[in-house]
């Protein structure tokens, strides 16, 4: 099913809508590789340690991927889920390994809201710990995540109620409960003086990321007064607890935002001087399918903004994107600095709901070719060396989930299929005639989809739901997730599904979400409100 349609459904609904041996020996060989990086690539590539893997969102994995022979175990995130018309319409918020191989799970337990964070073996999935927490979620149509951030020195940061953050330093503990503090962007002594206004009307809207020092960043959203003042914006609390902000009407130069993007977890740059996000000019539960925003970057140590720019619809000049609430887009840092962001298109529809994946120098000054598809999702980066077939000139190359949706009011095929785009050469796309990033490899998904097969989608198929998808540089392949339940390896070499698992018969339909790959090479993937571990 493709739900990206369920969310303008659900918004008209609600009078939103406008108009073995071989792994070990990679596994040393990539320990080996990362050694040998520059320092300022080395980052926090080991554990998964935030929403796409690392700051720059490049969901590579560090080590080889096990095979998907079976289920090793499995785990539910959401002890309550809401289902609509039979479909799942919630993003999960990513799990995080740390070093030491725990898993540490963002948990929903509520119908609405309420969330914990778990501890497991990453290994076995035997329990570790608890910790709860005060947070509420902003006004919503699709539910968004919920997701904590790992600094380099095993710092576990998850969001709390106020814009406040809680943080434990020993997310490896086995035996007990462990202690936990909190901070406040705006001060702890502010939040204790106020907590109740602080609590109603300051709320974390985006995953947490940190930086290779262990600063965090989140974007935060204000629906009323306060006594510091407060206005939607970018967060900042550094590694020694000091907190700072900046509105997101000062980080893009225009009154009307008023928030970073709901999802968008900001990302930085390679040398992590500079910190990215978008910012959009609707409130929570808003006008969602009409925002508007801007690309924004600032000075990651004092938040300064340093560049921006207009997200504007790349075949029609002068409109802008819809910068959609109900997606998890967040920026992509390539190894180059060039900075990658998804959204929809506007006049809506007329890309089949694909959006695009704009494409801009580190300076956000340069336009780029933007991928073909953009619509609620983060592109992963890959070497271009573990691509055979690839004769061009990039260093690297990007993934992206490339459905093209046969719903009615769209035209699509409904061929969905995920993508390797080459980010510095053209091609023509097929279906506005625009000038994009040109396709490396394509494939397409293998179930048929019985909803949109018929005369005029006679190879219609299921859909990918995926927001990010983990890269295995060793393996030369992809893991994704996939609407009929599957999960898939996709060989790069061959172009092909080498191994596949089912997680759920039949599939359903759902939010798309992450997939990784754990420091011993498992991998995790979440279908119907449930988190698997799969290896051999």
């Amino acid at each position: 099913m493709v739900l990206h349609i369920r969310k303008r459904v659900l918004a008209v609904v609600r009078g939103k809508f406008h108009a073995s041996g071989i792994n070990s020996i990679l596994a040393i060989l990539g320990i080996l590789f990362l050694l040998n990086r520059p320092a300022a690539a080395q980052s926090i590539r080991l554990p998964w340690s935030g929403y796409c893997h690392d700051a720059q969102h490049s969901s590579q994995s560090a080590v080889a991927s096990q095979p998907l022979s079976r289920i090793l175990w499995e785990t539910p995130v959401d002890l309550d889920p809401q289902y609509w018309t039979g479909e799942l319409l919630i993003h999960y918020g990513c799990p995080l390994i740390t070093r030491s191989n725990t898993i540490i799970v963002p948990v929903k337990t509520g119908a609405y809201g309420d969330f914990q964070v778990e501890a497991h073996s990453a290994t076995t999935g035997a329990p570790r710990w608890i910790l709860t927490t005060d947070y509420i979620l902003p006004a919503h149509d699709w539910t968004p995540g919920f997701s904590p951030a790992l600094t380099p020195k095993n710092r576990l940061y998850f969001p709390g109620g106020g814009g406040t953050v809680f943080y434990c330093d020993t997310p490896d503990t086995t035996n007990a409960t462990p202690s936990v503090g909190r901070l406040a962007f705006y001060g702890m002594t502010n939040f204790l003086a106020a907590s109740n206004t602080y609590l109603n009307n300051v709320l974390i809207d985006t995953p947490i990321a940190s930086d290779r020092y262990g600063n965090i960043y989140f974007g935060f959203v204000v629906t009323g007064a306060n006594p510091a003042n407060l206005s939607g914006g970018l967060a900042r609390i550094g590694y020694d607890g000091t907190g700072s902000w900046i509105a997101a009407s000062n980080l893009a130069s225009d009154s009307s935002m008023l928030k970073v993007a709901m999802n968008c977890s900001p990302a930085l740059s390679q040398d992590h001087r500079t910190v990215y996000v978008a910012v959009n000019d609707v409130m929570p539960g808003g006008n969602t399918f009409s925002a508007h925003g801007y690309l924004v970057a600032a000075d990651a140590r004092t938040l300064v903004p340093t560049h921006h720019i207009a997200l504007q619809d790349p075949n029609y000049p002068g409109s802008p994107s819809d910068v959609n609430d109900d997606g998890t887009s967040s920026p992509t840092i390539g190894p180059d600095g060039d900075v990658f962001y998804g959204v929809l298109e506007n006049p809506i529809y007329y890309n089949n709901d694909r959006g695009w994946l704009l494409h801009f120098d580190a300076n956000l000054t340069t336009n780029k070719f933007p991928g073909a598809f953009g619509w609620d999702d983060t592109a992963s980066v890959l070497p271009a060396s573990i691509v055979p077939s690839y004769h061009g000139t990039s260093k690297y190359l990007l993934m992206t989930k490339y459905n093209n949706y046969a719903d009615p009011p769209l035209n699509g095929n409904g061929v969905n299929k995920i993508a390797i785009l080459d980010p510095s050469a053209s091609q023509i796309d097929p279906v506005t005639g625009g000038t994009v990033m040109k396709e490396v490899l394509t494939i397409a998904g293998p179930t048929p989809d019985p909803k949109y097969r018929n005369a005029q989608h006679p190879n219609a198929v299921r859909e990918w739901c995926i927001n990010t998808a983990a890269v295995d540089i060793f393996g030369k392949c992809v893991l994704a997730n996939c609407e009929d339940g599957n999960i898939y390896r996709w060989d790069l070499t061959s172009n092909t599904f080498t191994q596949t698992n089912t997680l759920l018969a039949g599939g359903i339909g759902e939010a798309y979400t992450p997939t990784l790959i754990g420091v011993g090479g498992i991998v995790y993937a979440i279908n119907n409100a449930t988190l698997f571990a799969l290896g051999k």
